[in-house]
């Protein structure tokens, strides 16, 4: 049996106001991604990589074109229902970790679970589960003001995964890092993939981390292509 699209999108493009006429940022933009696909999405500083993204998890509208995830029309959906969406079954990593510093980790972790409405306890049993997946079993209780900048890229990651959500989107998400730690956030986000069947779309200047994605596309004056 065929898996359907986790996301469609058809002739998706993105438009902005400029000082004298407007800015054409993606220009009639066609993928499919599969479920339990990773995709790296590479392209020039200004090329649109994190409005495509930022469209993918709700954040944003298109101007003209449509999304689907999961076969519902993103643009269907109203403020609230969106909000939802990003909180249950989409998770983010951004190049700047968003941890706050008046919270331990596993506080920090256990974010998503209350925002849900799940429990203190059951949230924070979860927000345990995620740090040890991604080798912060010995960090739980560590404020994050405490932690290195790879642990604190390891901790948001935990953090997007607590729910278990269909797909995570991460911007630069190594983009803070030497390469080193890059590297092993890099091989985190793929074990991930691979254990935990979750489809990762990630935007990256960095051809270590596309390249142990699964498929790897560039954006170009606002066309994807596919790479290899």
């Amino acid at each position: 049996m065929n898996k359907e699209p986790l996301y469609r999108l058809n002739k998706v493009g993105k438009e902005f106001a400029g000082p004298a006429e407007r800015l054409t940022v993606l220009n009639g933009i066609d993928m499919t991604v599969m479920p339990g696909e990773s995709i790296a999405i590479l392209g020039a500083s200004g090329s649109g990589k994190s409005t495509l993204l930022h469209l993918l998890g709700t954040l944003d509208t298109p101007t003209s074109g449509e999304i689907l995830f999961m076969g519902t029309p993103l643009g269907s959906l109203d403020s609230k229902r969106r909000a939802s969406l990003r909180n249950r079954d989409i998770g983010f990593v951004f190049q700047f970790h968003h941890l706050l510093s008046e919270f331990t980790t596993l506080e920090n972790v256990a974010m998503p679970g209350l925002v849900a409405g799940k429990s203190r306890e059951e949230s924070l049993e979860l927000a345990s589960e995620a740090l040890t997946m991604v080798g912060l079993k010995d960090r739980m209780g560590f404020a994050v003001t405490t932690l290195s900048g790879g642990e604190r890229q390891r901790a948001a990651i935990a953090r997007a995964i607590l729910l278990r959500p269909k797909a995570l989107l991460a911007d630069e998400p190594t983009g803070n890092l030497d390469e080193k730690t890059g590297a092993m956030i890099g091989e985190l986000l793929a074990s991930l993939n691979r254990e935990l069947g979750m489809t990762f779309v990630v935007v990256t200047h960095n051809i270590e981390l596309a390249g142990v994605m699964g498929r790897r596309l560039e954006l170009r004056l606002g066309v994807l292509y596919a790479q290899g």
